[in-house]
């Protein structure tokens, strides 16, 4: 009879790694972190990243994620929602980020496993500011974003096929707009995150039967063309 050792365990760290959506009104933006130099003087090839952190001792996956979206913002209650883990047991050790995990890290080798947030938010509420785990922080165009570090650009990948995915069904689009939108820029942004055009007739029709798209006794102010009407979603008011 032959018997089977059990596998021995690897030290593993858990992180989670936060996807911030934000909207100009004309680009779908996300926000990326500078990583941060080393205090001890030595000057190492930084990269752009997500924003995320290691799980300390006593925190939650969620409180951790809030913890790294309040560093940044400053706000509270911002649309949170977990989508993935990644655990590619190579996902940490390439040659590009060994160099700054060297230096920040007890232990570079380790293999990490993260949990993929996504975060929706209004840019025009905030200014992204460093961290205690980042150098500076910038929106980029989310169709123009360069090589990052790790997995950072799947993780976006996979974020951005759920936000497409959720956009109708569970009405997260409004999160990045203003209280106050007009139908365009509705129709706009869903234009720029499923990156296709849309027939106006019908978005708008489709839009109104909506019963918690609520049409104001508004129009836009200050605008060089023919002022459109003011809309407003009401969070409130589920639907059946």
């Amino acid at each position: 009879m032959t018997t089977t050792k059990a596998a021995e365990s690897t030290p593993m760290d858990v992180s989670v790694d936060c996807v911030v959506f934000g909207f100009d009104d004309q680009k779908l933006k996300i926000l990326l972190i500078e990583q941060k130099q080393p205090s001890d003087g030595a000057t190492i090839k930084l990269q752009k990243a997500l924003p995320g952190d290691l799980l300390k001792d006593d925190e939650s996956l969620d409180d951790a994620a809030r913890r790294v979206l309040h560093e940044l913002t400053t706000l509270e209650g911002i649309y949170l929602k977990q989508f993935q883990a990644f655990g590619d047991p190579n996902r940490v050790r390439g040659l590009k980020d060994q160099e700054w995990l060297r230096s920040f890290r007890n232990h570079p080798e380790r293999r990490v496993l993260t949990v993929g947030y996504y975060s929706l938010v209004k840019m025009d509420e905030f200014n992204p500011k460093a961290a205690s785990f980042a150098g500076k922080a910038q929106w980029i165009d989310v169709y123009k974003v360069p090589l990052l570090a790790f997995d950072h650009n799947d993780i976006i990948d996979q974020a951005l096929k759920m936000l497409r995915h959720e956009l109708i069904a569970d009405h997260i689009g409004f999160e990045l707009l203003p209280d106050k939108f007009t139908l365009s820029q509705l129709q706009r942004l869903h234009e720029i995150i499923l990156d296709k055009k849309l027939d106006k007739r019908n978005f708008r029709k489709n839009i109104l039967k909506n019963d918690r798209v609520k049409a104001l006794n508004e129009k836009q102010q200050g605008v060089l063309h023919k002022p459109a009407q003011l809309f407003k979603f009401n969070r409130e008011e589920e639907s059946n």
